[in-house]
């Protein structure tokens, strides 16, 4: 019997060396088992206190370690109780290179995972598409590279092959360079946030609500109902009026009063005008005068700023001063300035007609008569 345990050998290995190793990476496989299964209890007690630790992140990257990859530590450490050939050693030190780089890439890549859910859970707003682009391109970065270096490590000549892959990839950007140029406009939207979904904004002839912002388009729906899809790109290139962050707005009219008014009644106007927008809560008063004289009568010119970005706020607010202003000009029994009609009749001018629909011309040519409007 015992001449079997010394004289029976695998691979050159006696089989006694073998059962050593074996029994010895089942009692380290056990151990590492029991560690992370500690850890990850420990972990899971002080999630609620110590989840913006960088420590703790650490720990949890460390406690994602797989089963497999722990089974390969053990054997990579007792395989050095067996009586290697001398050829074996360097085959060891490839095996210990590999494991070493797929594993601290696993953990780069869980690590990339946990940091982009924590941005996540500390800006709520973020496009979950940015997000998504961000993680793929860093883990495509990560495996990419943690590749190249494990066929450098086993000896391939990896120059010739990162040359085609730089070839191949202009090839495919050229290709779909309108979908790649979505994609990075959707990247830089969800980085820089212009709009998010939810905001009210004017881009171009279109305005209405940002619905969802995707990969390739933002999709909008207009104030007439309809849903309008934009490509990301264009999106970007036009200039984008955002209304849901508009913090006040300013608001400039002017209104025409009739000749005849006296200096007293202009103040007066002035004055009702001014009034009436202080008394306002969600308004604020900036100036009221007497612009200039035109040919209707005298032109007043009014700005206040509504402190609220609801257009509906902005319209019932500029309804009642209308409605006011309409009060401050019959009360003095003055009337808004209208425009005037001219009729030209065989060279000679007919009196003042008050019309404000245009100006009637006279055709010299033929005595037929047109209307020019205002």
């Amino acid at each position: 019997m015992q001449d079997w345990w010394r004289d029976t050998a695998i691979l050159s290995i006696p089989i006694w060396n073998w059962m050593l190793m074996l029994a010895a990476t089942s009692v380290m496989l056990a151990a590492l088992l029991w560690a992370r299964g500690l850890l990850r209890r420990r972990l899971d007690r002080r999630a609620s206190d110590a989840h913006a630790s960088p420590a703790f992140l650490f720990l949890q990257v460390v406690a994602s370690t797989n089963v497999l990859a722990l089974f390969a530590l053990s054997v990579l450490v007792c395989v050095k109780l067996l009586e290697l050939p001398a050829g074996w050693s360097i085959a060891v030190a490839r095996l210990w290179f590999i494991a070493a780089v797929i594993q601290v890439a696993a953990w780069l890549n869980t690590a990339t995972g946990f940091m982009l859910q924590r941005y996540r859970d500390r800006h709520p707003t973020t496009n979950l598409v940015t997000l998504t682009l961000i993680g793929y391109a860093l883990r495509t970065v990560l495996w990419t590279v943690a590749g190249l270096a494990i066929l450098d490590n086993l000896g391939v000549n990896i120059t010739a092959f990162v040359a085609s892959l730089g070839i191949g990839g202009i090839a495919v950007a050229l290709a779909a360079q309108v979908v790649l140029g979505d994609l990075f406009a959707s990247a830089a939207i969800g980085l820089d946030k212009p709009f998010e979904v939810g905001d009210f904004v004017v881009v171009g002839n279109v305005a209405g609500t940002i619905e969802y912002v995707g990969l390739k388009t933002t999709r909008i729906r207009s104030l007439g109902g309809e849903q309008v899809v934009c490509s990301n790109t264009e999106l970007l290139k036009q200039t984008i009026q955002n209304y849901k962050r508009m913090a006040l707005r300013r608001v400039a009219f002017r209104f025409v009063v009739a000749y005849g008014a006296t200096e007293q009644q202009v103040e007066s106007i002035t004055q009702a005008v001014r009034a009436h927008i202080e008394s306002l809560e969600l308004a604020r008063f900036d100036r009221a005068h007497l612009l200039q004289f035109v040919e209707r009568g005298l032109e007043f010119e009014v700005v206040y700023y509504v402190l609220s970005a609801d257009y509906n706020v902005y319209m019932d607010m500029q309804q009642g001063i209308n409605l006011a202003i309409m009060r401050a000009v019959h009360g003095q029994a003055l009337e808004f300035g209208r425009g005037e009609m001219r009729v030209h009749r065989a060279g000679r001018i007919d009196p003042v007609a008050d019309v404000s629909a245009g100006e009637v011309l006279n055709n010299p040519r033929d005595g037929s008569q047109s209307v020019s409007g205002s």
